[in-house]
């Protein structure tokens, strides 16, 4: 299963692209400029290019610090412009790395991933994967409303795929039998949790499914497998989004960065990418479901390679065994969960009721999304509303307190609980208290002695419970530069 997380910047509330980034590296590894050089007797590396593109690192890297450091100031759009200038930096130079003879893609990836640790307190883009403009969402047109407010019949839509029944085409093996049996025990709360989530965002993603001619449940599989319908979920792999496209296969599709927002995080714009993306796939490999979505996890490169070397399907013991043991067990899960949701009685299995309309109202008062969840409590979900907040409102951060008259797209369930609870003012009051708290520094620390190649950023990395402005308060070292010595004695805070 791919490994999703969540990030939701706590103490650090900026805006992340970061993600973008090594999306880019990762796309550019292999690209054919290093190819030619390698192969064709090419000219030997050129040092003086090589290492000014390293220097960017560096360059990028203490930007990106001094920008937080500014966010910290109470200085949030100076900041987020020295952010997205450090980062766009760092692409250019990945970019220029990728057709550089020599130049190691490996350093600018690392380099990413010293700017993911400097959100160490992150426990879910709420990010990603983390982000992004305040553009007003149209209102849903009274067919999405339906669809929605229909949502406890919705596993009765569309069931065939290219004329079979999907029933049809799952086969229930062995291993899409200990698929079921992991969706049934350990793994209910996640499908559950996935339905409750797919209800909201169904208006938006099943007329892209209608269209193609695709069956709602191989939507639903792929969701709950990818991200358990967490719109802005983001894979250590650098997947990202409901449907976890990669960037370059994400660009394929259509889903570049639109006024700085990433466009895998819209779930509409993911599902038409994913639909686009799944016919493809399933028209060059003769229509065979398990291939399709062996190429989806997998990639499309091998499963097209096997495919034309063994004639077989995935269930085939050639091509099965030379996938990798994330495939491997990728394929019965979706089969599983898309099997699950056409027919939840066979396993004694019940989907909540969910009343899955919305509406778009404008807010009276000042608020972020984070507060708005809060001042709406439990009413009408026992888990709170969110995620389901955050994704209907996927272009807004939830940190981002927005002017009153703001249009926000909300649950209709919710709405008596807005009438009820969100004009209060001491309440909202209170709410706003706990929405502007930061956690301080720690004073328990470590020394450390600073070694020949040291930044902050790297020394923050080795840790887990501690960041670049921690480090810096904690030591009086000063922004933006950061600058350290060799052997010069610091203290780094700990998990104490």
């Amino acid at each position: 299963m791919r490994l999703v997380v969540d990030l939701y910047v706590n103490d650090m509330r900026i805006k992340i692209t970061a993600c973008v980034v090594a999306f880019l590296i990762a796309s550019l590894c292999l690209s054919s400029a290093h190819a030619g050089s390698w192969f064709g007797g090419s000219p030997k590396p050129n040092e003086k290019a090589i290492n000014a593109l390293y220097a960017q690192i560096d360059e990028s890297t203490n930007g990106f610090q001094a920008g937080l450091e500014l966010k910290r100031a109470g200085s949030p759009k100076t900041a987020q412009a020295k952010l997205d200038q450090s980062l766009s930096a760092l692409s250019t130079a990945a970019k220029r790395c990728s057709t550089t003879l020599g130049c190691e893609n490996t350093r600018f990836f690392s380099a990413y991933q010293a700017l993911i640790q400097l959100q160490s307190n992150a426990t879910g883009i709420e990010v990603a994967v983390d982000d992004v403009a305040n553009d007003e969402l149209e209102l849903q047109d009274s067919r999405e409303r339906m669809i929605g407010a229909n949502l406890p019949q919705m596993h009765k839509a569309l069931t065939l795929l290219k004329g079979r029944r999907l029933k049809d085409v799952i086969t229930l093996n062995e291993p899409v039998k200990a698929a079921l049996d992991e969706w049934l025990t350990w793994l209910r709360p996640q499908l559950i949790e996935t339905y409750k989530n797919y209800a909201y965002m169904r208006p938006l993603m099943l007329p892209e499914y209608e269209k193609a001619g695709l069956p709602e449940a191989l939507l639903f599989g792929i969701l709950a497998q990818e991200s358990f319908g967490r719109v802005h979920s983001l894979s250590k792999a650098g997947a990202a989004g409901p449907l976890q496209f990669m960037q370059a296969t994400g660009l394929r599709y259509g889903l570049g960065v639109e006024n700085g927002f990433d466009m895998r995080f819209d779930p509409q714009a993911a599902a038409r990418a994913n639909v686009g993306y799944i016919n493809e796939q399933l028209a060059k490999l003769n229509n065979d479901l398990e291939l399709t979505l062996a190429a989806y996890n997998g990639g499309e490169g091998r499963v097209g390679r096997l495919h034309d070397q063994y004639k077989k399907g995935f269930w085939n013991d050639k091509v099965y065994y030379s996938l990798p043991q994330e495939t491997r067990d990728y394929v019965p899960k979706v089969l599983a969960a898309a099997y699950l949701f056409l027919h939840p009685e066979e396993f004694n299995l019940k989907f909540p009721e969910v009343n899955g309309a919305t509406v778009e109202s404008a807010i009276n008062n000042a608020m972020s999304l984070s507060e708005l969840s809060i001042c709406l409590g439990q009413d009408g979900r026992e888990d709170g509303w969110f995620r389901t907040l955050r994704n209907l409102n996927p272009r807004i951060r939830p940190d981002n307190r927005m002017a009153p008259g703001t249009k926000v797209k909300m649950p209709q369930a919710a709405m008596s609980a807005y009438r009820g609870h969100c004009d209060n003012a001491e309440f909202m009051v209170r709410i706003s208290g706990l929405h502007d708290a930061r956690l301080p520094t720690g004073a328990v620390y470590v020394p450390y002695v600073v070694r020949a190649g040291d930044t902050l950023a790297a020394i923050a990395k080795r840790t887990t419970c501690s960041n670049v402005a921690a480090i810096a308060n904690l030591n009086a070292i000063a922004a933006p530069q950061f600058a350290l010595k060799l052997g010069q004695r610091i203290k780094v805070p700990t998990c104490s």
